[in-house]
């Protein structure tokens, strides 16, 4: 056996053993995972389909124009385009198709959750080809809509970017909105983290107020590591040919062909998407989050913004005395996979902040539900707590992994 066969056999145990906490991470569906594997990844499909640069390409659109349709039917969106390779793609390909360099664009600070590709300065495209201006969050750790709205006045952005990585509370897309449409911006949604919590009924869903939508396609999704860009009623509506410069930006702008494998994968998950079961999977993910947020504070951690509606906990770690870091690297030893995360105002460096960020997506595609939130609070807090038991701690968790 090839020595890399033995290492994914390594790390499909280790996932099998340990609690996935990441919440950008998620177990997906064996078909997604058949799709990525398939014949697909054989073949050539530059451009569009009905207008490939390669012949043999019949099938290839069939599963594109499946995949597309079963988009724009779930987010209820009248375009999407399902080619990006990832999400920070997607987002270059809308600032690419709709601005010029040199243009400002607004997105939130990546210290107070928000992402490298909504305008982080200097080390990313985003900030370096943009003239960027960040938004933040209050002392509690909400957004302060009032500065957004007196930051937009003020510098008068072209593009508007909403979505996070590390905010555990709902987003008022209509006053975003409001703010954008104040100032003649275009407004951008990236819900990557909450597309399924969105398609799922537990997140208000940015479709009637944002102009352009991006998301991944696995997190809360459960697809492939993928994208998706989507243009809505009111995008066409400020420009007719929106859609069509998307297009351009995506092929032949930033990207050669699309990964057809990686796009019959979306396609497959996006179908999982629809109906009942996967409304109640989003609504036990919240309701997860929820119980896991309640036990923490009750083991005397400090929750960023006091708890979440989401998916995602944030957790200030400064009244325990210990860093992000290092509690990270301990979690790992007993099995429970966080990652270290910046809290707003960090007083840190990104390289060992304040804090830890968990999510409940993954472990709830296990079936888990309150019974083991509460053993997983508990288990944080005694980890943390008292280092010794971490051992102790894992085969805690390695049984709990292996029940069926």
């Amino acid at each position: 056996m090839d020595k890399v066969f033995s290492l994914i056999k390594q790390e499909e145990k280790r996932q099998r053993e340990t609690l996935m906490l990441i919440p950008s991470e998620n177990y997906t569906y064996p078909e997604v995972r058949e799709a990525v594997g398939s014949v697909l990844m054989q073949k050539y499909s530059e451009g569009y389909p009905g207008k490939r640069y390669y012949q043999g390409n019949k099938i290839i659109d069939e599963i594109e124009n499946l995949t597309i349709e079963r988009a724009k039917k779930l987010f209820d969106v009248p375009y999407a385009n399902v080619q990006p390779y990832s999400g920070s793609p997607a987002n270059a390909a809308v600032y690419f198709g709709l601005l010029n360099p040199g243009d400002t664009i607004m997105g939130m600070s990546l210290s107070a959750g928000g992402h490298l590709t909504h305008g982080h300065p200097k080390i990313t495209f985003s900030g370096k080809y943009f003239k960027s201006i960040q938004y933040g969050v209050d002392k509690a750790g909400f957004i302060d809509y009032a500065q957004v709205g007196q930051l937009a006045q003020k510098y008068k952005p072209k593009l508007i970017v909403v979505g996070t990585t590390a905010y555990p509370r709902i987003l008022n897309w209509g006053k975003f909105a409001q703010i954008a449409d104040s100032v003649g911006a275009i407004l951008l949604a990236d819900i990557s983290h909450i597309a399924g919590l969105v398609v799922g009924g537990v997140h208000p869903s940015p479709v009637k107020y944002a102009h352009v939508v991006t998301t991944t396609t696995h997190k809360t999704l459960r697809g492939p590591r993928g994208a998706i860009i989507m243009v809505t009623k009111k995008g066409l509506e400020k420009d007719s040919e929106m859609a069509k410069k998307i297009d351009r930006a995506v092929f032949p702008g930033l990207q050669g062909g699309p990964h057809d494998n990686q796009t019959a994968a979306i396609g497959i998950a996006l179908g999982q998407a629809q109906g009942k079961l996967f409304r109640k999977y989003a609504e036990q993910i919240v309701k997860n989050a929820k119980v896991l947020s309640n036990e923490l504070v009750k083991y005397g951690f400090d929750l960023v913004t006091g708890g979440t509606d989401n998916h995602i906990i944030l957790i200030d770690l400064r009244n325990k005395g210990v860093s992000g870091k290092d509690t990270a690297e301990l979690l790992e030893k007993a099995g429970i996979v966080v990652n270290y995360n910046a809290i707003p105002n960090d007083p840190n460096p990104p390289t060992n902040p304040s804090g830890i960020r968990l999510g409940t997506p993954a472990i709830t595609t296990l079936g888990m539900g309150e019974k083991e939130m509460k053993a997983i609070a508990k288990w944080v807090n005694e980890v943390i707590s008292e280092p010794t038991q971490t051992e102790r701690v894992k085969k805690e968790v390695v049984k709990l992994c292996k029940k069926p």
